[in-house]
């Protein structure tokens, strides 16, 4: 098959083996979560640092990570571009939207005033948040289905890389302060552009080519998300992921901000413990990709250890003072089991329980929905850590109960399944 040709085509053998082709696809798709973390991760290394050069408030900071890729804008992305990619098509989402983020990134980088810095974040959020869930769904429907749980986890390969790159620039470049992040912006601006050049040779899926014609389009309405096993399927995709990204969100963007702030140490250190955080990510999704096709009770056990490893992480905070060591242990436990209970699980239940015409949709409206209560949650995370880390700690230990809970009781068995076996199944 040739890069011309549609993407996806449902192979005549359901096997595990992935072949050259696919892993080029899939890695071309992770791009998007590799620009969505990296973008998240070097604005919360630069919140103080904008914040002192422009003045900002701690509610104006608080807003900031609301209304950029870690919330806000990105579920305003996720929605549109998630319903525009299952009505027109893949192709069409993708071949663009890295063009506007570049458009975000580059006013973020140049930023001068907090306009600038307030509008370049939204684009960014927005653009980001289109990708997606069209990305995903893409790269679900060219996966044999014995491995689609392998290339899916392997995006949130992508989704850690980022933000290590991002953090590890922003580590050396530190003494530079904050012409040092501006730097660490420019290079996500020329990753998007050359992912965007390559992705040109990428085609539409296959997959939703058939789907989208005649009869078979013309059945699957929009309410039909609302109704039966597509309603089941929403809600408890929704849940386990907007629970468990309260915590992964606050993480991912406040932890240097909250060292610092707190007294707890330096800008540096902070950027350095949230590097290792997502090292130990990147270990941990390279043995759940080893594991997560072999089975439902595989896949439970995994979500049972994980989600205990990531409530224990914040319980640290409750027991223990907020010092570097507690800290680098939340980040061990959390950085683990986030692994095996976090956005991978999500990423490919959300793809295996929607029928083709709705995928994207679905997707875009949990994860929007997510984006948007970690927005609302952001703009009060700098005022309750200036009062102390146990509050934030205590409500980001409950969501983390509650969505390990509902994933864990409820999770259904789609493993090793076609995407046409599941849902014939849940029809």
């Amino acid at each position: 098959m040739t890069s011309s040709e549609a993407v996806g085509t449902p192979p005549a053998e359901e096997s595990g083996t992935v072949t050259r082709q696919q892993w080029k696809w899939s890695t071309l798709a992770a791009m998007a979560s590799y620009l969505d973390a990296g973008s998240i991760v070097a604005l919360g290394s630069g919140l103080a640092l904008f914040q002192a050069y422009l003045g900002l408030s701690n509610g104006a900071v608080g807003a900031l990570a609301a209304i950029g890729p870690n919330a806000i804008g990105c579920a305003i992305g996720a929605l549109i571009g998630g319903r525009l990619g299952d009505k027109l098509g893949r192709k069409r989402i993708y071949k663009y939207d890295l063009l506007v983020y570049a458009a975000g990134i580059l006013c973020i980088a140049l930023a001068v005033n907090a306009p600038m810095l307030f509008i370049g974040t939204f684009v960014v959020g927005v653009a980001v948040g289109a990708d997606v869930p069209t990305s995903l769904a893409l790269v679900g429907e060219f996966s044999p289905s014995k491995a689609r749980g392998k290339l899916l986890a392997f995006t949130q390969i992508a989704w850690n890389a980022g933000p290590v790159v991002v953090l590890l620039l922003a580590l050396v470049l530190s003494p530079l302060d904050l012409l040092g992040i501006r730097i660490v912006f420019l290079h996500l601006f020329v990753v998007a552009l050359v992912t965007w050049a390559l992705r040109r040779g990428l085609a539409e899926s296959a997959r939703w080519t058939a789907a989208s014609t005649g009869a078979v389009s013309a059945a699957v309405k929009l309410g039909a998300l609302f109704r039966g096993a597509n309603l089941r399927a929403l809600v408890w995709t929704g849940t386990i992921y907007l629970f468990w990204n309260v915590a992964a969100g606050t993480n991912g963007i406040f932890t240097p901000y909250i060292i610092t702030t707190l007294n707890a140490g330096s800008q540096a250190a902070g950027v350095a413990l949230s590097c290792a955080g997502f090292l130990i990510g990147i270990l941990g999704t390279l043995v759940f990709m080893r594991l997560v096709d072999r089975g439902h009770a595989m896949r439970k056990r995994m979500w049972a250890l994980g989600s205990l490893a990531q409530v224990l992480a914040f319980v640290l905070y409750l027991v223990f003072p907020f010092t570097i060591p507690v800290i680098f242990g939340n980040i061990v436990l959390f950085g683990v089991g986030a692994a095996f209970a976090g956005e991978a699980v999500y990423k490919i239940v959300s793809q295996e329980l929607f029928p083709t015409m709705l995928r994207g949709t679905a997707q875009g409206v949990t994860f929007g929905a997510a984006r948007i209560f970690l927005g609302i949650w952001s703009f009060f995370v700098p005022t309750l850590a200036n009062a102390g880390i146990g509050t934030v700690a205590a409500l980001l230990a409950a969501s983390l109960v509650l969505s390990g809970v509902v994933g864990y009781f409820f999770m259904p068995d789609t493993s090793g399944k076609s995407l046409e076996q599941i849902e014939a199944e849940r029809a």
